[in-house]
């Protein structure tokens, strides 16, 4: 039987494909604003760096939602050399066109109409209100969840153990019945550890699936279990 009655899902990058999602918004954004094409390979390159290191400051509460969202494309205007638009209406923007991009990870909608079956599903995501929803319903995939915690709601970011503590205690869940899946290491799984909740690693790139010291050190370590995948469908071979 089961031991897992509570899974808990990661969004981006878990179930709703960012790294296809992104771009297409961007470029539609990028269209909107009459700006060269041909600069948009570039534009994407320097974005994604600044995106990723503010999204960081961000997750450890050392910039605001503002600051993050008016920088990101203000620091790549500025070093890709575009001039005369606003970081934040561009922003907003972009935000309002990327949760109209529905493409999902392979086998992503398939597996929860299966798991759906067998356990209640709930979403951990951090991210913005405002575009979350819209990601979900969009592609089709919110009916599955019985509960969405968005870290912006709950003012408690992944990798957090706050945000972990509150899911479990809204859903009136034991740790050894939850499962926490995600793509990521630092943010999904590490976070899961630190609470005493068993995770799945869900990661796609062959290349990237090397045990690192850190990785070993944790499971040497740690009380829980850690599974590792590459595809979504492995999920249905755990559960």
């Amino acid at each position: 039987m089961n031991r897992y009655r509570h899974l808990f899902f990661d969004l981006d990058s878990t179930l709703w494909d960012f790294d296809r999602n992104s771009p297409l918004a961007l470029k539609e954004t990028f269209r909107k604003y009459n700006l060269d094409l041909r600069l948009f390979d570039r534009f994407y390159e320097v974005y994604s760096r600044h995106n990723d290191t503010l999204w960081e400051l961000y997750r450890r509460n050392g910039i605001t939602k503002q600051e993050l969202t008016r920088s990101r494309f203000e620091l790549t205007f500025r070093d890709t050399g575009i001039t005369g638009i606003d970081g934040s209406e561009f922003n907003n923007d972009y935000l309002d066109l990327l949760p109209e991009q529905t493409l999902l990870c392979a086998g992503a909608k398939e597996v929860l109409e299966k798991l759906s079956k067998k356990a209640e599903m709930h979403i951990i995501t951090n991210g913005f209100s405002e575009v979350q929803y819209r990601k979900m319903a969009n592609s089709g995939i919110s009916p599955f969840f019985k509960r969405i915690f968005v870290s912006e709601e709950i003012k408690s970011n992944k990798p957090s153990p706050e945000i972990f503590r509150y899911a479990m205690k809204v859903c009136n869940a034991r740790k050894k019945e939850c499962l926490m899946i995600g793509d990521s290491w630092e943010v999904d799984i590490i976070g899961a550890i630190q609470i005493g909740m068993d995770q799945v690693w869900y990661n796609p790139v062959p290349d990237e699936k090397q045990v690192s010291e850190a990785e070993s050190y944790l499971r040497l370590h740690s009380k829980t279990t850690t599974y590792r995948i590459s595809h979504l469908e492995e999920l249905l071979t755990i559960l």
